[in-house]
């Protein structure tokens, strides 16, 4: 392709849904040699406009007015694009929970489609199970392969990776797919500073050759690489930015001098409605007094712990305690074991059973059931997450009272008037104000983690874990979300589990780090902060 020739040209079209417009004007044209940002807060457009590029909403020429022309769409990629995405892995999951057949299975156990045959179905498309086709053989020596660091999990079933892991796959699919358009919608988040490092270097190497085109989302205005050249903003459904990186920075700059007149004064506003919600009733009264009644300053204790999968050792003899009050930041290398660790907590791993694991003073596997746990616990997570994303239409009324039952999705009969008041102010607090009856599942991928975070804390748990919680967070709500779990952590009434590689996300009020270390010998440390 020759710099200044047209790749993508929209002109007066509108996009739109199965049942209706969802962005009603835009015009943009992508040329070569152009290297382009798309941001903009979450829900405002965003992710509709990618969806579109990608083929999964419908571009469409408005018809001619008296102020515009008719409409023209065209696009050089047309079906030759992939996209790279939170919410296409969420997506992937999704597909292999729904296609698992273990019950099925002699032994129990159906590890679904492995790494190997999902980047090989990107060139050859769907393969036959139990097919090793000669392409996917010959992954190992792909430069692609090499470059994603993904060899060693190439046999790994997909359903087993962490998120890192899952978003490296997903980049080698696309690699290897031959696409001529890849968009990278937010790469950076859930990869740890090694991965970082190396998608950067990717990016400008790739946007240097012009083969594939790239455009590039992100949802705020971090680590973005030195590349881009061209900025396109959506909020509310429009374009409210389009121009060069140097234009966009001076409008970053404006816009901070003003934001920063009026954070302080949101932040205590924010502070002053936590503290009123949680006065007025942080749970609704469904867990009783005895319950709800600290019973003993340790919560978790972990002896002498061993998890993984053939010869494959995810944890090594870990001894590690939770006590009440202590809040602790989890981190380590993609794969290191940090999903794992919090799962034998949540009881989402069957490996704690074989362990010798305490859990609010009781071993696993004594005789407690997995609901005497968790209506002790709050949980943000990729499971979580994805387990909500097959209940799309629940409503966010629903979602944030089943918060207060310890249920995916709603159940055990019509909410109280409790419930529903609760359940109107944690929303409100989070900024959902009147948008209780919209579905959980036509909320963008960062408002449904906001969503979720709410639910997780509604009941003001004895532990609240936190697996990667800012993923998909525009700049807004990440900073309400970081200023929540503060708040929530110096509340004393909850201990704290947060796992996140963002340096910048970890909470004053964490003073306690628990670093695994999966090429070491012990595969772990205790830190103080």
């Amino acid at each position: 392709m020759t710099d200044g020739e047209n790749l993508i040209v929209i002109n007066n079209c509108r996009i739109d849904g199965n049942k209706s417009t969802v962005i009603p004007q835009l015009s943009w044209t992508f040329k070569s040699g152009e290297a382009w940002l798309i941001i903009g807060p979450n829900g405002g457009g965003k992710a509709d406009f990618l969806n579109a590029l990608s083929g999964q909403l419908t571009i469409v020429p408005n018809s001619a007015s008296d102020s515009d022309q008719q409409g023209l769409y065209s696009n050089k990629f047309k079906d030759s694009c992939e996209i790279v995405s939170l919410e296409r892995a969420a997506r992937l999951i999704q597909e292999e929970r729904e296609n698992d057949e273990s019950e099925f299975i002699e032994g129990g156990v159906d590890i679904g489609r492995t790494g190997r045959i999902f980047i090989a179905e990107g060139v050859l498309g769907k393969i036959k199970k139990g097919e090793i086709p000669p392409l996917a053989k010959q992954l190992d020596a792909y430069p692609e392969i090499k470059l994603c660091g993904v060899q060693k999990i190439l046999d790994r079933g997909l359903k087993y990776m962490s998120t890192g892991e899952i978003r490296r796959t997903l980049l080698a699919r696309a690699l290897v797919s031959g696409k001529e358009l890849l968009i990278l919608s937010d790469p950076f988040a859930g990869l740890d500073a090694e991965s970082r490092r190396i998608l950067l270097e990717f990016f400008t190497v790739i946007v240097t050759k012009q083969k594939p085109a790239i455009l590039l989302s992100m949802e705020r205005w971090h680590e973005i690489p030195s590349s881009i050249t061209n900025v396109l903003e959506f909020s509310d459904k429009k374009i409210s930015f389009c121009g060069t990186r140097a234009d966009y920075e001076k409008l970053i700059s404006e816009r901070k001098n003003q934001n920063e007149k009026t954070n302080a004064q949101n932040k205590k506003t924010f502070e002053e409605e936590f503290k009123k919600t949680i006065e007025d009733g942080g749970n609704s009264g469904t867990i009783s007094e005895a319950e709800s009644t600290p019973t003993a300053d340790i919560l978790v204790e972990m002896h002498n712990v061993n998890v993984g999968w053939g010869d494959h050792a995810v944890l090594r003899n870990l001894n590690w305690t939770l006590r009440r009050g202590e809040h602790w930041l989890l981190r380590g290398p993609n794969g290191s074991g940090k999903t794992t660790f919090l799962e034998l907590i949540t009881g989402d791993n069957m490996q704690v059973f074989s362990n010798d694991i305490k859990i609010f003073g009781n071993r696993r596997g004594s005789g407690e059931s997995i609901w005497d746990i968790k209506k002790r616990l709050g949980i943000v997570s990729y499971r979580m997450h994805v387990e909500y994303r097959m209940l799309g239409g629940t409503s966010l009324l629903s979602v944030i009272i089943s918060g207060l039952r310890d249920s995916i999705g709603l159940y055990g009969g019509a909410p109280t008037d409790m419930e529903i008041a609760t359940a109107k102010k944690w929303l409100a607090l989070g900024g959902f104000v009147g948008r209780e009856s919209e579905s959980f599942g036509s909320l963008s991928y960062g408002e449904q983690r906001a969503v979720l975070i709410l639910r997780s804390a509604v009941k003001t748990p004895e532990i609240l874990i936190l697996d990667e919680p800012c993923h998909g967070l525009d700049e807004q709500y990440r900073e309400k979300i970081l200023q929540l779990m503060e708040l929530i952590g110096n509340s004393g009434t909850t201990t704290m589990l947060h796992v996140t590689h963002d340096p910048s996300e970890v909470l004053e009020c964490e003073k306690h780090i628990l670093e695994l270390c999966p090429d070491e010998d012990p595969m772990y440390r205790c830190l103080q902060a």
